[in-house]
Order: structure tokens, then sequence, then C-alpha cells
């Protein structure tokens, strides 16, 4: 069966989903300025309790990131981000959601070979590349001031 090069071309056409480009950037600018917006009131919540401007942000990271895995154990997150897109992902909430939702998903093979291996399918790269692009970059500045920079 042969299809020709105009064929083939319709038929592409008619199963590619099309997207709104103004539209997803409208929703992501809503999604991820929402949660910015929850982080800064979080943070003048603890500044206003007493907390030091340190201490806030490192609660207000804590409640971001709890928020994140309630919401993707209670299967909500994943519809923010369909709606949102990259300004649900590109928080650190949407950091937290990668990394719960596969020990979410195989929680049925066990504790071990589930959620305790699955949860690094995301975090272990980039603990793993975080940690390298340190080591490295405080070589490059150890070698950098023996030379003299």
């Amino acid at each position: 069966m042969e299809i020709d090069k105009k064929e083939y071309d319709e038929y592409v056409k008619t199963v590619t989903p099309t997207h709104s480009t103004w539209k997803n950037v409208g929703r992501a600018f809503l999604v991820g300025g929402g949660i910015c917006l929850l982080g800064q009131v979080l943070t003048g919540l603890f500044l206003n309790w007493g907390m030091e401007k340190e201490e806030a942000s490192a609660w207000t990271t804590l409640c971001l990131i709890a928020g994140s895995v309630i919401l993707t154990g209670l299967n909500l997150y994943p519809r923010l981000v369909k709606f949102g897109g990259a300004g649900a992902l590109v928080p650190i909430t949407g950091f937290a959601n990668s990394v719960v939702a596969p020990a979410i998903e195989y929680k049925a093979e066990g504790h071990v070979f589930g959620v305790g291996c699955k949860i690094f399918t995301i975090a272990g790269p980039v603990i793993l590349f975080g940690i390298f692009a340190s080591w490295a970059l405080g070589l490059v500045s150890l070698i950098g001031r023996m030379m003299g920079f």
C-alpha cells in the first residue's frame, strides 16, 4: 500500500494538535505567578510572625514543596500542570511533583522496589549532575585561586 506525500501531509495536519501560543503563555503566567504570589504571601506571614528572612524563606520553600506533594498525591497537581504548563513545572513545586509522581505511580510494586526506587528516577540525575557541577566549579575556582585569579 503506497501513500503519496500529499495525502500523508493532509493526514498529519488532521491528527496534529494545534496550540495557541498566547493562550499557553497566559496560562503559564497565571499559574506560575500564582505559585510565586503564594510564596510571597507565606514569606510575609512568616516574617510577621517574627521569623528572620532566611528562616521565613526556608519555611516558605518547605510549605510550597509540601503543598505540591499533597496535591500530587490527590491527583490535583497534574491537572494544574495540564492547565498551566511550564508555569506549574518550573517552580520548585514542579520539581517536587516530578519526584513524587513516579513513586505514586509505582506504589503497587511495594515500598522498596516501587516507591523507594522510582522516587529517584527524576531526582537522581538532578542530584548527581548538581553535585558534579558544583565539584567541577569548585575545582575551577581552586585552580583559579592557585594561579592568582
